[in-house]
This record gives C-alpha cells, sequence and structure tokens, in this order.
C-alpha cells in the first residue's frame, strides 16, 4: 500500500540515500539537474556541474556513454572537490552502462547514483543480462539506482506485446492508456527484478516520463497508487522559454500538491547561448511558490499598469531579485532561514505600502504623478523614506544591513 500523501511532498515511506542527500521519506523534495556538456571534457564539466550547484542543484546528472566519458568522471569528481563542491553526480547510461561499469571500476565508485533506463539496457537475450550486470554494480559498489522510463524509448517488445494483448480484448483500451500502462509496468518489473538481483528496495527510485502535461500526471497518479518507491518528477522534454517553465510547472505543481514526488527536474531546452542554471532556479520557484520550501528570497513586485509609466521600479525589482541570488551562496552559509526572507517593490500607491507593510522589506516607488519618495517598511512598519537618484543601492544597503541584524549566524 502507498503510504499517506499530502500538500508538503509525497509521505514515500522508502528514503534514499544519494550522497549527502536523501530523497524520499519524510525529507523535503530534492532539486536536480544535468549538463550538457561533453564528459570528456572534464574541465567543462566540471565548471558546469560547480555552476548547477552554486544555482542550488542538489543532485546533477552527467552523460556517461563512451569510454572517453567513463575515464573522465573521476578527474570530474577530483575536480568538484577541490574546489569545495559535494553535489553527489548521478551517471546517466543507456545501451552500453553495463560495459562501462564493469570497465571502468573508478568510475562507477565515484558516482553516487546510477541512472538506468530499461528501454535502452540491451535488446533481446542480451537484455536481462546487461540490466543484471548495471544492478550487480550498484550492489558491489554500494550505490542507488534510478529506473528511469521515457515513453520515447520505451521497451518495443513490452509495448507490442501490450498491444497485442489489448486488440484481442472485446472492449480494448485506448492507445494511450496501453501506452501508459506499459510505462508502469516497465518500471515495476525493472524495480522488482532488481530487488531479485538482490538490491534493496531503499536503493531504488523510480521515474516515468512523458512530455504531455495531462499524460503526466495520469502516469504519475497510478504509479504512485501501486508503489511506495520514491519517485523522480520531470517532463522528458519540456521545452523552450516560457512553454517549457509554464508546462513544467503545470504538470508537477499538480502532482506535488497532491503528494506525489520526491524529487524534480526541470528539463528546459537551453535558449542559444541560455544559461543551463535556468532549470535550477525554476525547479526551485515551483517548491518555494508552492510552499514546500524555501531556496532564496523570493521578490514581489506589481505588474504595472497607467499609474506606473516610469520602468523605475521594474528595474530596482530586477536588480534586487540578482542581488539576493547572487548573495545566497554566501548568506546560506553564514545566515539561518535567511532564505525565507520576502521582498516586495511596489510601483505606485495603490497596493504599493499594503503590499510592502506584507514583506520583511519592502518598498513603494512613486507612481505616475505622485510625490517623488518612495516610502521603505520593515517587518510591517514604515521606518524611512528614501528620495533622490540612488534608491536602488540605498535599498539594497538596508537588504543586506536587515539580513546582518535578522538572521541567525552560523557559527563555522
Amino acid at each position: 500500500m502507498p503510504p499517506e500523501s499530502g500538500p508538503l511532498g509525497r509521505r514515500s515511506s522508502i528514503a534514499v540515500k544519494i550522497g549527502s542527500v536523501v530523497v524520499g521519506g519524510c525529507h523535503p523534495v530534492v532539486v536536480q539537474s544535468m549538463t550538457n556538456t561533453d564528459t570528456a571534457d572534464a574541465d567543462a564539466t566540471a565548471k558546469q556541474v560547480q555552476q548547477l550547484a552554486a544555482a542550488g542543484s542538489e543532485l546533477v546528472r552527467i552523460t556517461v556513454n563512451t569510454e572517453e566519458a567513463a575515464a573522465q568522471v573521476v578527474t570530474i569528481r577530483e575536480k568538484l572537490d577541490a574546489n569545495g563542491c559535494r553535489v553527489p553526480l548521478v551517471g546517466d547510461f543507456h545501451y552500453n552502462g553495463h560495459k562501462l561499469l564493469s570497465d571502468y571500476p573508478e568510475c562507477a565508485q565515484a558516482l553516487a547514483k546510477y541512472r538506468i533506463n530499461p528501454g535502452n539496457v540491451g535488446f533481446g537475450r542480451k537484455k536481462d543480462n546487461q540490466f543484471a550486470t548495471m544492478i550487480e554494480k550498484a550492489i558491489e559498489y554500494d550505490k542507488p539506482v534510478r529506473i528511469g522510463v521515457n515513453w520515447g524509448s520505451l521497451d518495443q517488445e513490452l509495448l507490442t506485446s501490450m498491444m497485442d494483448d489489448n486488440a484481442k480484448l472485446k472492449d480494448p483500451l485506448d492507445t494511450d492508456d496501453v501506452m501508459r500502462e506499459a510505462l508502469i509496468v516497465s518500471a515495476l518489473n525493472s524495480a522488482e527484478r532488481a530487488e531479485e538481483i538482490g538490491l534493496s528496495r531503499d536503493h531504488i527510485i523510480l521515474s516515468c516520463k512523458v512530455s504531455g502535461v495531462q499524460k503526466l500526471i495520469a502516469v504519475y497518479r497510478d504509479l504512485a497508487e501501486r508503489c511506495d518507491y520514491a519517485l523522480h518528477l520531470g517532463l522528458t522534454e519540456a521545452g523552450m522559454g516560457s512553454k517549457g517553465i509554464v508546462a513544467s510547472t503545470a504538470a508537477m505543481g499538480v502532482l506535488l500538491q497532491e503528494g506525489i514526488g520526491d524529487t524534480i527536474r526541470v528539463s528546459l531546452t537551453p535558449e542559444p547561448g541560455g544559461d543551463r542554471t535556468n532549470e535550477v532556479i525554476v525547479a526551485q520557484e515551483i517548491l518555494q511558490t508552492m510552499g514546500l520550501r524555501s531556496f532564496t528570497p523570493l521578490v514581489t513586485a506589481c505588474p504595472g499598469c497607467g499609474r506606473t509609466t516610469s520602468t523605475v521600479f521594474q528595474e530596482l525589482a530586477d536588480n534586487i531579485q540578482a542581488y539576493v541570488r547572487s548573495q545566497m551562496p554566501i548568506w546560506r552559509d553564514k545566515y539561518e532561514g535567511v532564505e525565507e526572507m520576502n521582498l516586495a517593490v511596489m510601483g505606485c500607491v495603490v497596493n504599493g505600502p499594503g503590499e510592502s507593510k506584507h514583506a520583511d522589506i519592502g518598498i513603494s516607488l512613486p507612481g505616475t504623478g505622485e510625490a517623488p519618495s518612495a516610502p521603505v517598511f520593515i517587518d510591517g512598519k514604515k521606518t524611512m523614506t528614501l528620495r533622490g537618484d540612488n534608491i536602488a543601492e540605498e535599498f539594497q544597503k538596508i537588504v543586506d544591513d536587515y539580513v546582518e541584524n535578522k538572521y541567525a549566524k552560523i557559527s563555522s
């Protein structure tokens, strides 16, 4: 029986330890991401892993697809450790994972978790043996495994068999229903086989990823009803820009609110020349705006209207949000609870003072026709009024002073 769930994250009864991170059980939902560098380029991969970790990714997955890539995993781990970056590395294996884990034991040891795709682990008679080899390596090195099923690489032998069986029914199911069932059966059968080989239940995470919002919700609702493994959420290809953000938020927001999901990834396609860390920020903001976790102070800002023809409040909101994000790697280690701070940057007198009073620190900038002054509210009380050309710098100093005086210092 699956455990009782609720709006604070799935109450999975099974917790999985991945390096220093714990997924499932009563632990908070974990954010993860994946590099898009060539893993054989150790310098570039280590650099991007560190960027993702600094942005807040608690697990980082890297592709291990060639001998050259496998040979560099230890070097990547060493480079990260030398820079004080302890984020666990997850190895993503397809087709030849059994060989790479066997031929490169240092790689197998350096990784904190293996990701296995049952649809790409092997074909025909080789499939079972190659899957078993990967599970045996996970047991040998005491590594957890994510059994990650994707609808784009679903086990075709299984799907064909289930489609044939369905066609023989008096009232056959819809094709989408059969595919959804095939995803779940692939994951659950693979987990059962892993346990038969000897992998313990607290070393298994499952995922069944699709690209459609409604399909993802349907798959995970069904999967959560049928098992108590820790579950990884994410659209397999969310897309670019606002489409990817909206789709990921719509799908995972529903599931997380229902208590389904123990770790998430927002699989955004970067804009040309875009920042890979955007997917981490979106994942954090999904969890934070839902009240499930706190990662960094968030800025409330009004959308603007005819009363706010100036762009000053927009620029200040953007600058202060960027500033607190840049400070979080320092603040996180120095001040306890700072990630829960709320800021407000408002554009006129209509909602400005009220919203500012609800924030820890709020500023109400002058709208069109208002007096050129900006009252500042701290802990609900008006404490000062800023004027002139240096409001942004003065407000940033107020934030710094508040953090210094409000939050308890963490002893080193």
